[in-house]
């Protein structure tokens, strides 16, 4: 059976605006995402790479163009139905953890659910376990190395069951060995659960091991066709 398309993005900008102007960081890009699908998204700083994300993701709207998810258009969702779009039907993990300092790793785990209101403490004890922290539940965020935050976040992103996980340089403030544990657990959630996986990356090397890789380049997202390794 093939799979489906769970997102459809159609001639989509963004511009920003400025005392001078507005300035166009989209300029059209389309986008299609099948369930189970990984998509590597690269670019040089500043392209629009995470702009693109959080209009993927429903933390921004577009300034033209239309975004499906499922067949619905996000450009149609008041506040209350994007806040449950973003709740429950994807998950985002950020270069900055934006772990809750005051909370325990296990709390910051529950915490979607919770948001929620449906807490399952059991699926995030699970979780902990699945990125390899089993054992730190009740360590604050002060008390973990920087791929262990990483990866707390990761189980974070993932306690609602999201179809997409958003990833937005996900191993930028990390080393290079970290950073490839972090990769290794997010390409291994993509062929053990067949989760939906956008990740925007500087990292041209990893991404390039993969075959589906964007390039974002003066407001147009194109499809790369060389792989390397």
């Amino acid at each position: 059976m093939s799979k489906g398309k769970l997102l459809i993005a159609e001639k989509v900008h963004k511009d920003y605006p400025t005392p001078e102007g507005p300035i166009a960081v989209l300029r059209g890009v389309d986008f299609s995402l099948s369930e189970g699908e990984l998509a590597f998204v690269v670019g040089r700083s500043g392209s629009g790479k995470s702009s693109l994300l959080h209009l993927l993701g429903g933390l921004d709207r577009a300034t033209e163009g239309r975004i499906f998810f499922r067949g619905t258009d996000l450009s149609q969702m008041n506040e209350k139905e994007l806040s449950t779009y973003r709740n429950r039907r994807i998950g985002f993990i950020f270069q900055f953890f934006h772990l809750l300092p005051e909370f325990t790793l296990f709390e910051n785990v529950l915490l979607p659910s919770q948001m929620g209101g449906n807490a399952n403490p059991g699926r995030a004890k699970e979780l902990i376990r699945r990125v390899g922290l089993r054992g730190r539940e009740g360590h604050f965020p002060s008390e973990l190395s920087g791929g262990e935050q990483q990866r707390a976040a990761i189980a974070r992103s993932l306690m609602n069951e999201p179809e997409i996980l958003f990833c937005d340089e996900p191993t930028g403030n990390l080393d290079d060995e970290t950073a490839e544990t972090v990769f290794e657990v997010l390409t291994g959630l993509h062929r053990e659960k067949g989760l939906a996986l956008v990740i925007v990356t500087h990292d041209e090397r990893t991404a390039r091991r993969y075959e589906n890789v964007f390039r974002l380049h003066e407001g147009l997202l194109t499809k790369e066709t060389i792989r390397i390794g």
